[in-house]
């Protein structure tokens, strides 16, 4: 595997620190440079060109989520993984559109950190459990009261279907879920697959790009 090379951009020196500890002993990542603000990273982007970028949300004068924009616009091959503190669903979505291609809280483990880069640098999207249940419990909170648009296939979903989503959002296991509901887990499971089939996803990214796409969460 090629080093992954890395640009670390937060405004705390102490985080830009810490991160830089916890990878500092993979053999497969190499830190290239580090930048406490956008225009100081931008400066640095002229001479590097990292693979990934490590990005805070909170930056002084440009937010993480503007410098998002930009790199998806300008920078396409750069990958961008969002490391925040910010876990609430307007900061989630506003950089799901920014084009981040994964999504961290700043609590993260380094065995989360160093597979959410290797995914994100081999050309897939990460985003941690609690990350994907703020945006599944939206998505479900909103397709609850209709809050959809007619062509989105959300209307194609049973009563027992929106029920099973409704607790898979709550982190419940498919034998809890079949107690709950007094069915087999293999129903559960038949139900759940159902679900992606009927709305065309195939896994939570999908779903997290079908729900902003279609207008199912409000910012």
């Amino acid at each position: 595997m090629n080093r992954i090379k890395i640009i670390l951009v937060d405004d705390h020196q102490i985080v830009r620190d810490g991160i830089k500890a916890l990878l500092s002993d993979t053999s497969y990542i190499n830190i290239i440079g580090e930048a406490k603000s956008a225009y100081e990273f931008f400066d640095l982007l002229k001479i590097e060109t990292p693979d990934v970028v490590l990005l805070d949300i909170s930056l002084p004068k440009m937010s993480g989520i503007e410098v998002s924009k930009i790199l998806s616009a300008e920078f396409p091959e750069i990958k961008k993984l969002m490391l925040s503190m910010y876990v609430s669903e307007d900061f989630i979505f506003n950089a799901l559109k920014s084009g981040i291609d994964g999504y961290l809280p700043k609590n993260t483990t380094q065995e989360e950190l160093l597979f959410a880069i290797k995914e994100v640098y081999e050309g897939r999207e990460y985003f941690n459990k609690s990350i994907s249940d703020t945006i599944l419990k939206s998505y479900v909170k909103n397709a609850k009261y209709g809050n959809t648009v007619s062509d989105n296939n959300l209307g194609s979903l049973t009563k027992r279907e929106h029920e099973i989503l409704f607790y898979v959002v709550e982190g419940l296991s498919n034998p809890k879920i079949a107690e709950i509901l007094s069915i087999s887990v293999r129903t559960v499971e038949t139900h759940k697959t159902s679900i992606l089939r009927k709305l065309d996803l195939h896994s939570i990214v999908d779903l997290v790009k079908f729900a902003i796409k279609n207008n199912i969460i409000e910012l």
